[in-house]
């Protein structure tokens, strides 16, 4: 059945004339006329009484009203979710993070994509970036922000890459520094990164390189466990910017920190197969990058 034909249909009806619809409907009368006689015909009953120049729906056509008006509400609300389909406006999206990002990077950009996408649901996981890197082939997130290395040959990788910063205790001997180096902070206790992260292994690397001691007094995980030890007075350590600026509040003091390998690797990576055995949902999409 065609929907232009109940179109007029309930057009004649809600403005009780041929001439109203016709107006609303921004077409001439005889094309709306013409429209439900081809209706009625279609149907097999009369939709009006016609007498003295006007139309009155018949019982017949009351109760094919509501019915029609039923049916061209829901392909409006088709034609909407359409729009909102193919404008991303609606759907689910889930991010799998790697705890620092999950904490210091994504409420803000998460937030900022809600506000223009109410219609969307964000699910964000927090996992290792070796859990996120095994969760690639099961496809059960539509990103993942993990730490170097990834398997490319299953995903579209995206490589961001962040300098990182040193953050010292309250009132910390070289908190007047404005710059630090391996050679300054040598030998002082310093709150280290588990050694199974690539970063870690960077410093250890750039400390050795340039003839400095390297002496953990701790180590953890996770960057705001790191700023919590530091925080406390425990040492002092490497982080990535963002996760100084998000733990500040601690007292900590952040200084540039200038070493060869001073700087973190993350991968933005996109749960689509090479080739696609899921497609990535609409919502996803415009939160990447391009």
């Amino acid at each position: 059945m065609d929907v232009r034909l109940l179109e007029a249909f309930r057009a004649v009806v809600d403005h009780r004339s041929v001439t109203g619809a016709a107006a609303a409907m921004g077409v001439t009368q005889p094309a709306v006329s013409s429209q439900i006689a081809r209706l009625e015909q279609e149907l097999g009953f009369s939709l009006f009484e016609r007498g003295n120049g006007r139309l009155r729906p018949t019982a017949e056509g009351l109760l094919f009203y509501a019915e029609a008006a039923k049916a061209l509400t829901g392909i409006d609300r088709l034609a909407q979710a359409a729009e909102q389909i193919r404008t991303a406006q609606t759907g689910r999206l889930v991010i799998a993070s790697h705890p620092s990002a999950s904490i210091s990077l994504l409420p803000d950009v998460v937030s900022a994509f809600l506000a223009e996408r109410p219609g969307v649901l964000v699910r964000v996981l927090s996992r290792n970036s070796d859990v996120i890197s095994r969760l690639l082939p099961a496809e059960s997130y539509d990103i993942g922000i993990a730490e170097m290395p990834v398997d490319e040959s299953a995903v579209r990788v995206t490589r961001f890459r962040m300098r990182c910063v040193a953050i010292l205790p309250p009132a910390h001997k070289l908190a007047a520094r404005a710059t630090l180096s391996p050679k300054l902070l040598s030998g002082r206790p310093v709150v280290a990164l588990a050694r199974t992260l690539q970063t870690s292994m960077r410093l250890i690397n750039a400390f050795a390189d340039a003839g400095a001691d390297w002496n953990p007094v701790a180590e953890a995980e996770y960057f705001a466990t790191v700023c919590g030890l530091v925080g406390s007075g425990a040492g002092w350590s490497i982080v990535d910017p963002l996760s100084a600026e998000t733990f500040r509040h601690l007292g900590l003091t952040v200084r540039t920190f200038e070493a060869p390998s001073a700087s973190t690797a993350t991968a933005s990576t996109s749960a689509e197969s090479m080739p696609p055995l899921r497609p990535m949902m609409a919502p996803g999409k415009p939160f990447l990058p391009r």
